[in-house]
């Protein structure tokens, strides 16, 4: 569940706009759309919502502010919606379940490995860590570092090491540990999509040998929430490099805009998986669209 307060000032003019509102008009729908947009909306969503409320509010003789606020949520539910509802997470029918995470350095791709590997700990799995990202030795010491604390192993190579050498080491363990999760952090960078895809080519080839030929169940892309539209930016370069499976928004906290999350959704198509609500191990979160919206409205 999300935290009580966590957007305390993001839909607030949205709903101090039509709360109590006993009038429908011209003028709350435009301030109602300078309010999705300052929110962090993208327009072109924030256009189809206000046109989806004028209709609803023609058609169906919405009453007043309280009912074009709730009707509103549903408009936003539904942008966020794939398929029915939540999209969990993929799980192997044979384990080890295999995660590949993908994401610039800075975003907090490091941190959401541990907090998902901690998630899936106390969930009652064995979980292994590849520590990858062999072109950045700060990651490789952090990922240890979270090992220890919340006691999961690390698999590591040196620093310079072939990424498919560390993924090759953490499949036999995972294999002969055991394990029901292997978790793979890979190199944060992007200015060569070429490289960035032979790479990760390489190592789903390596994942798929010890898997009869199956590939990772998911790549997930880590963005940072609090960078508003660059995170939009990033995720159309990646998901042209690389077939993202699902969406980890990190640091989704009182400093994020809840419309970027919808803007996210709209523009990319793919599904928010997880999102990160804080700097505790515990705070990474199955993200519901139903309950991030609600929350978006919560005096």
């Amino acid at each position: 569940m999300f935290k009580r307060g966590l957007f305390k000032t993001l839909f607030q003019k949205v709903d101090q706009l039509v709360t109590g509102r006993g009038r429908i008009d011209e003028e709350l729908f435009e301030e109602l759309e300078e309010a999705l947009i300052g929110s962090d909306l993208n327009i072109h969503t924030t256009i189809r919502v206000m046109e989806e409320l004028r209709n609803a509010v023609r058609d169906e003789r919405l009453k007043d502010g309280q009912d074009v606020k709730e009707r509103l949520k549903t408009f936003l539910t539904s942008a966020l919606v794939s398929g029915e509802g939540a999209s969990p997470l993929a799980v192997s029918p044979q384990a080890p379940t295999v995660y590949l995470v993908v994401g610039v350095n800075g975003v907090g791709k490091t941190t959401t490995i541990a907090k998902l590997a901690y998630k899936l700990k106390r969930e009652g799995n064995k979980v292994i860590v590849a520590a990858a990202d062999t072109f950045r030795a700060a990651a490789v010491d952090q990922l240890a570092l979270w090992g220890e604390r919340i006691g999961v192993d690390v698999v590591k190579g040196r620093e310079g090491a072939d990424p498919s050498a560390v993924v090759f080491d953490a499949m036999q363990a995972a294999v002969s540990r055991k394990a029901d999760y292997l978790i793979i952090d890979t190199a944060g960078r992007l200015h060569n999509k070429v490289n960035l895809m032979e790479e990760l080519k390489k190592i789903n080839r390596i994942v798929m040998r010890d898997r009869n030929n199956r590939p990772a169940d998911e790549t997930l892309l880590v963005l940072d929430a609090t960078t508003g539209q660059n995170a939009v930016n990033q995720a159309k370069e990646f998901k042209a490099a690389v077939n993202i499976t699902g969406l980890v928004l990190a640091k989704l906290d009182g400093t994020a805009r809840g419309g970027i999350v919808i803007t996210i959704k709209d523009e990319l198509g793919v599904p928010i998986k997880l999102v990160g609500t804080g700097e505790k191990p515990e705070d990474l979160e199955v993200f519901d669209p139903s309950a991030f919206v609600e929350a978006l409205f919560e005096e």
